[in-house]
């Protein structure tokens, strides 16, 4: 199957505008979700197009410049810390998927959403199980989303440099857990995950700091 071979067909029966859908950041015990929406001229060619977690950082760099060129129209959008405990973790990735497709300054006609869940999506959709790698916008989302989270976790490095940020972007490594173990929860991490990860360390996950107003991310 063809990286456009979705979409054609979608687009071939009677959809007119098609965006495709995804996040970054579902996993991390720290830092918001990332979600970004995209439209591509139909049947454009990107050479190296595939799914982000499969591309090297200098190649997901250079697939963003030329995405964020090349696109119709694209959205990126966060859904803060103090969301996913609120909402849990779907629910505010639905949240950053809907701002993000809000912002693509057109309403799509069908979203196309990576993943298997789409209840919380405020327009029509369909999901798309392994859509990162099988269809060309939700790549393309999966790229502008990922990089835009990077980039954020590498600016909360410079704010609380003991974790490591920078480096592992908030997910649950080695060097990550020690750092908690070592200095507890800084005002990013996400107390419902600790817990689940942590149950001896309960005092300290519930002296969490509040997230402050400097620390939530704004919808780009």
């Amino acid at each position: 199957m063809g990286l456009w071979d979705i979409e054609l067909e979608v687009l071939q029966s009677g959809y007119k505008t098609v965006c495709g859908v995804d996040e970054a950041g579902r996993g991390p015990l720290a830092g918001p979700v990332c979600a970004a929406a995209v439209i591509l001229p139909p049947g454009i060619e990107i050479k190296g197009l595939n799914d982000s977690k499969k591309l090297s950082e200098k190649k997901r760099e250079e697939l963003y410049a030329e995405i964020t060129e090349k696109s119709l129209y694209y959205g990126i959008a966060f859904a803060s810390v103090d969301e996913i405990e609120k909402l849990n973790i779907l629910g505010a990735t639905f949240l950053a998927m809907n701002r993000a497709i809000s912002k693509l300054g057109i309403f799509p006609e069908l979203a196309l959403i990576d993943g298997n869940q789409s209840k919380g999506i405020d327009c029509n959709c369909r999901c798309i199980v392994g859509g990162d790698a099988k269809c060309a916008s939700i790549a393309a989302a999966s790229i502008l989303a990922k990089v835009t989270r990077d980039r954020l976790m590498v600016e909360y490095d410079k704010e609380y440099p003991q974790y490591g940020f920078a480096k592992h972007k908030g997910y649950g490594t080695k060097a990550h857990k020690e750092a908690l173990m070592r200095f507890g929860p800084c005002g990013i991490h996400r107390p419902s995950f600790l817990s689940k990860i942590f149950p001896e360390g309960s005092s300290w996950i519930r002296s969490l700091p509040a997230v402050s107003a400097n620390s939530r991310p704004q919808n780009i």
